[in-house]
């Protein structure tokens, strides 16, 4: 496959190159801190200098294309997790290629330790300064890297291509800050963009953005959204057990991946719906844990009683929010109650998953802002699959309604899981795409 010449490097990006490597030891002192904190070991924290903690997979030859090595990146948890899905379903059809994972969290890496397939690996993704990406890319030596959702690392993307290395970046989204700011910098976002092989774009319309931000509007694909195609959560049947036998009869409604702001809206709402149903539970399990005293300020100052997870506190007849201030327990709390409401759409974050929502039957209940996916929530409002609130009020108005019919609940519940459903079957045709224009072996190569 002819390649797309790039543009010279422009004079920003030299000095961009020049700026990372003078500040790449500051940079890597704030990162390795966060990660101390989060228990990662000092080896490991030098994963984001390019130094690898694992051994590359043999064969070590990028030639051999019968056992290429696929890369991977997504900066956190939800872009790690849509990494997943397309590993897995890149796997069967490249029975001999290994995948390398590489994400900037510790709550990434901890999530991948459990989900990771066979044939896959993590590390630290590289600090975007020449000698770590060039120390990185020495070691591992990807025939092919694929970006997930927004990560364009200047840096990281210009050194792998020159090594030889197919790009793609997939699923992706840029936030509209992030646009205006590439737009403010037109040449280097056409030397930027043009370093991909592909780019699969989340809908239409992010794909026109690419393309006027300088791809080349023959690799621009919309392929909808991948977190469609991931795996359900994971649920803890014990965990799930003793709630649903600590709640008994009681109705129960969760407020999942809350931001600031966005708690005062939904303990209001619980509190009106408590008139009409004193029974009425509420989890609630917010984006960030450690925002709990917060919160639970919050629900205080509300006049409500609340039960903490963190703390091992127990949820009673008593109980009317439970604080789910954990992480990793998601599946969990949704295998709980089929009523969601998303946060991050309420505030301007641009909203959470609802295909993770729909996948463990539940219905959801969104914000007007949901940005991030534009692809997925209009035709799960018009199926009847979710419902959009602006305030309290509506907010408690939608749990209300579900709660007094649950025919309408069951309908609103199956609907969801058929969009998400529908869209997950549209990803198959994604797979095809990367093994095109990144030259991979196709399955009858590897036979």
């Amino acid at each position: 496959m002819t390649s797309l010449k790039s543009s010279a490097p422009p004079l920003l990006f030299h000095l961009y190159r020049g700026v990372t490597a003078l500040l790449a030891p500051f940079a890597f002192r704030k990162v390795a801190g966060k990660l101390a904190a989060h228990g990662v070991t000092p080896v490991r924290q030098r994963e984001r200098l390019g130094y690898a903690s694992q051994p590359r997979p043999t064969p070590m030859s990028s030639d051999d294309s019968s056992a290429p090595l696929l890369w991977f990146h997504g900066a956190s948890v939800g872009e790690s997790l849509a990494a997943l899905s397309l590993i897995d379903k890149l796997a069967p059809r490249l029975p001999r290629a290994e995948f390398l994972l590489t994400s900037g969290t510790a709550s990434s890496a901890e999530m991948m330790a459990k989900r990771m397939p066979a044939r896959c690996r993590h590390q630290f993704a590289p600090l975007d300064s020449s000698t770590a990406v060039q120390r990185f890319l020495r070691h591992w030596q990807p025939d092919a890297a694929l970006f997930v959702e927004s990560e364009l690392w200047p840096v990281t993307l210009d050194a792998a291509k020159h090594a030889g290395v197919r790009l793609a970046l997939v699923n992706a989204r840029l936030s509209d800050r992030s646009v205006e700011r590439w737009k403010s910098k037109p040449a280097t976002a056409a030397f930027v963009m043009q370093k991909f092989d592909i780019l699969l774009s989340q809908n239409p319309q992010m794909g026109q953005t690419l393309i006027e931000l300088g791809a080349d509007a023959a690799r621009v694909h919309p392929s909808g959204n991948l977190k469609a195609g991931s795996a359900p959560l994971p649920v803890d049947k014990q965990a799930l057990d003793d709630l649903r036998s600590a709640l008994g009869t009681r109705p129960a409604w969760i407020a999942s991946s809350t931001h600031q702001g966005e708690e005062e809206t939904v303990i209001a709402a619980h509190k009106a719906l408590l008139a009409e149903f004193p029974a009425l539970c509420l989890l609630l399990a917010p984006r960030h844990p450690e925002r709990a005293e917060e919160i639970t300020t919050l629900i205080r100052k509300a006049g409500l009683s609340m039960a903490r997870r963190s703390e091992g506190q127990p949820l009673t007849a008593d109980t009317q929010i439970y604080l789910a201030d954990t992480l990793g327990e998601v599946g969990t709390w949704y295998a709980l109650s089929p009523i969601v409401f998303l946060g991050g759409s309420l505030a301007p974050i641009g909203g959470h998953n609802p295909f993770e929502v729909a996948q463990a039957g539940a219905a959801v209940i969104t914000g007007p802002g949901y940005s991030n996916f534009a692809e997925t929530f209009p035709p799960l409002i018009a199926a009847g699959g979710a419902v959009e609130v602006t305030d309290a009020s509506t907010l408690a108005k939608a749990v209300q309604n579900w709660l007094q019919d649950p025919t309408a609940l069951t309908k609103a519940r199956a609907a969801a899981h058929d969009v998400v459903t529908t869209q997950a079957a549209a990803l198959e045709g994604v797979v095809d795409l990367l093994i095109d224009h990144l030259a991979l072996a196709p399955a009858a190569a590897d036979n």
